[in-house]
């Protein structure tokens, strides 16, 4: 029922990841609008989506989604917030990500021995060159990851929680306009009543 009538090729869904049809200001926009209208507290919602963007900076690639979920519940995020923070690593920043985690945790280690990062990065080299990539990967990840979960954070947090407010004052205003309605139907209402009365009583003999 909710199918495409035409389903996507997979060359057309990949051309959707490198570059969305509605262009990527809109797909932030459609992000953070939906993170602000997720349930919860402005920090649950915050944690879950720093801890789906720090993850984001390991090199752990096809476990982002389990290990956000597992950083979320550790530090009590939304865990929908948490997938949705994984955006953060995507084709267009984890070449960014890789050389800044590899050259940190390289620095890090202090071996120069180690060897460098290919042209054609893949998963497939970073898993079967465990001491020559993965490490230092791994190494420079975790500070990276540490210090992304504040970066995100803070913000995020400032920015839900103001949202929320401004929409409990809307919702108290719009609630005060429907009481005065109400009153102000009931005393009409009474109003009249007492003026229909007062005519009848005078015009008895």
């Amino acid at each position: 029922m909710f199918k495409r009538r035409e389903p996507l090729t997979f060359l057309k869904r990949a051309s959707e990841i490198l570059w969305p049809k509605g262009g990527w200001r809109r797909s932030g926009t459609y992000v953070a609008h939906r993170l602000r209208r997720l349930p919860g507290t402005p920090y649950r919602i915050a944690a879950g989506f720093a801890s789906g963007a720090a993850i984001s900076f390991t090199p752990f690639i096809g476990l982002h989604f389990i290990l956000a979920a597992v950083l979320a519940v550790v530090l009590r995020g939304n865990l929908l917030a948490a997938a949705i923070g994984t955006v953060v690593g995507n084709p267009w920043t984890f070449p960014f990500i890789w050389l800044w985690i590899y050259s940190l945790g390289t620095w890090l280690i202090g071996n120069d021995d180690l060897t460098g990062l290919p042209q054609s990065l893949s998963l497939s080299y970073i898993v079967d060159n465990p001491l020559g990539v993965l490490l230092p990967m791994t190494v420079g990840g975790i500070p990276t990851a540490i210090c992304a979960w504040f970066v995100f954070f803070w913000p995020i947090q400032r920015t839900v929680d103001q949202y929320q407010k401004a929409r409990r004052r809307r919702t108290r205003r719009k609630l005060r306009r429907l009481r005065g309605l109400g009153d102000g139907q009931i005393d009409e209402t009474s109003r009249s009543g007492k003026l229909g009365s007062a005519t009848k009583y005078t015009r008895q003999p």
